[in-house]
C-alpha cells in the first residue's frame, strides 16, 4: 500500500503552497512511467527494475502499473518488498554474494528460484541451504572490460572468461539450469561496452559447451546529465540484439536486462532551499551524504534552476560552490553549478535528473535527513531529449 502523498500541479505551486524549508523528492509520475514503456516496447526480452537505484514505494507502484512485473532485488529486504507488495511479481536474487541465513529465507519464505554467483563456494552454499535442482536457475556473473562507465563494477563481481566457463559446466552438473550474466558499469556512455561483453559470452559459451537457459545483459543503460548526453537507448538495443544475433543460443533462452537509472533517474527532481550565501558560495539543506553523493562518487553533474517566489531572479548566470547542510567540510559539491547571480538566502534551488541513487543513497549523517515526497503533473524541467528513432 501506497502511503499517500501530496500533489501539485507545477514545482512553482508547490514552494508557492508549502514554501519548503526542507528538502522535497518531486515525483513526475509520467515521465517515470513513459521510460518504463519505452523499455518494455523496446527492448527484446524481460525488463528487471534495479530496486536499489529508487525503491520508494510509489516509484515501484508507477513502474508497476506501467507493466514492469520483473524486480532486481540484492538483498533479503527487497525481495520482501517486492513479494509482499505485488503478488504477481517476480523477484530474483541478483547479488553475488549472500549470507546463508538470506538464502534460506529467500528460498523458503518467499520461494526464490533466481541466483547469481560469481564464485564457486556461492554455489556450494546455494546447494547448501536450498538443494539443487527443482527448477532453480543459477547466472553465473563475468567480469567486462572497462569503457568509461560512472561505476565500474566489474572491480568487485564478476568472474574471468574460463571461470565463468568452468561454474556454468558445474551449475548445469548440479541440476541447475545455468544462465551467463554481465554488467558493463553504471551510466555506460557507449554501446560499444555491450558489443564487447557480448564478444566475451560468445567465448565463454564455446569453451563451456552449455546451452544456457538465461542471458542477463545487467543495467548501465544511462540517463543524460549535464556535459553527458550519451547515445541514444535504441542504440544499446541495438548493441543487444546484435549480440543476440551472434550467439547460438536454446530457443527458448531467456535474455533479461536490469535497469535502474535509466527508468527513474529524469522522473524525479530535487527541491532544496538556500539557508546562506557567502560571496561565491550557497549553504543548501541537502548535499553529497543525502541526496547528492553520486555527484561526487560518479562524477555526476545534475542540472539545476533556480526558483523564486517574489521577484524574477537575475539573467546573469555564474558559478557557485555548493556546500551541503553538515558540519563536514568535505560536504561540497565537486562542480561549481551556474546560477543567477543574485541568489540569496531563502531561494530554491531544483536539481534535475534526481531519480537514481538519490532517496536510496541518503543517510542520517549530522542529524539531516530528507524524507519528503510529492507527485508533480509537469514534465521535469530538464528532460531528456527523444532520440528513440535517432
Amino acid at each position: 500500500m501506497v502511503s499517500k502523498v501530496r500533489h501539485f500541479a507545477s514545482v512553482r505551486s508547490l514552494v508557492e503552497t508549502l514554501k519548503p524549508s526542507y528538502p522535497i523528492y518531486c515525483l513526475h509520475p509520467d515521465e517515470i512511467k513513459r521510460c518504463a514503456e519505452q523499455f518494455l516496447d523496446l527492448f527484446p526480452g524481460r525488463v528487471l527494475y534495479a530496486v536499489k537505484c529508487n525503491p520508494h514505494p510509489l516509484v515501484l507502484d508507477i513502474l508497476y502499473k506501467a507493466g514492469i512485473r520483473h524486480f532486481d532485488t540484492a538483498s533479503l529486504s527487497e525481495i520482501a518488498l517486492i513479494r509482499e507488495t505485488y503478488a504477481n511479481a517476480e523477484a530474483y536474487f541478483m547479488h553475488p554474494v549472500k549470507g546463508r541465513a538470506e538464502i534460506d529465507a529467500a528460498r523458503d519464505v518467499y520461494e526464490i528460484d533466481h541466483w547469481m554467483i560469481d564464485h564457486e563456494d556461492e554455489l556450494r552454499k546455494i546447494i547448501d541451504v536450498s538443494g539443487t535442482g527443482d527448477g532453480q536457475v543459477v547466472l553465473v556473473r563475468l567480469a567486462t572490460r572497462p569503457f568509461g562507465s560512472a561505476f565500474e563494477l566489474s572491480k568487485k563481481f564478476g568472474a574471468s572468461q574460463d571461470e565463468v566457463a568452468r561454474l556454468l559446466r558445474l551449475v548445469a552438473k548440479e541440476g541447475f539450469q545455468p544462465g551467463l550474466a554481465f554488467h558493463v558499469g553504471s551510466q555506460c556512455r557507449t554501446p560499444e561496452a555491450f558489443r564487447d561483453a557480448f564478444r566475451a559470452v560468445r567465448d565463454v559459451l564455446q569453451a563451456s559447451g552449455e546451452a544456457i537457459f538465461y542471458l542477463d545483459v545487467g543495467g548501465g543503460f544511462p540517463a543524460d546529465y549535464v556535459d553527458d548526453r550519451p547515445p541514444a537507448f535504441a542504440e544499446y538495443v541495438q548493441a543487444v540484439k546484435e549480440g543476440v544475433q551472434s550467439l547460438k543460443l536454446r530457443g527458448d533462452c531467456v535474455l533479461m536486462c536490469e535497469p535502474g537509472r535509466a527508468l527513474v533517474a529524469s522522473g524525479c527532481t530535487l527541491l532544496t532551499q538556500v539557508q546562506l550565501r557567502k560571496d561565491d558560495a550557497i549553504y543548501i539543506n541537502d548535499g553529497i551524504y543525502h541526496s547528492l553523493s553520486e555527484s561526487l562518487d560518479g562524477h555526476i553533474h545534475y542540472p539545476a534552476r533556480l526558483v523564486r517566489v517574489k521577484g524574477e531572479p537575475s539573467t546573469t548566470l555564474k558559478p557557485f560552490t555548493v556546500f551541503g547542510p553538515t558540519c563536514d567540510s568535505s560536504d561540497v559539491m565537486p562542480y561549481q553549478v551556474e546560477l543567477p547571480d543574485d541568489v540569496r538566502e531563502g531561494d530554491w534551488i531544483e536539481f534535475g535528473q534526481a531519480g537514481a541513487y538519490t532517496n536510496s543513497m541518503r543517510t542520517a549523517f549530522n542529524g539531516f535527513y530528507p524524507d519528503t515526497f510529492v507527485t508533480v503533473d509537469e514534465p521535469p524541467f530538464f528532460i531528456a531529449p527523444d532520440k528513440t528513432d535517432t
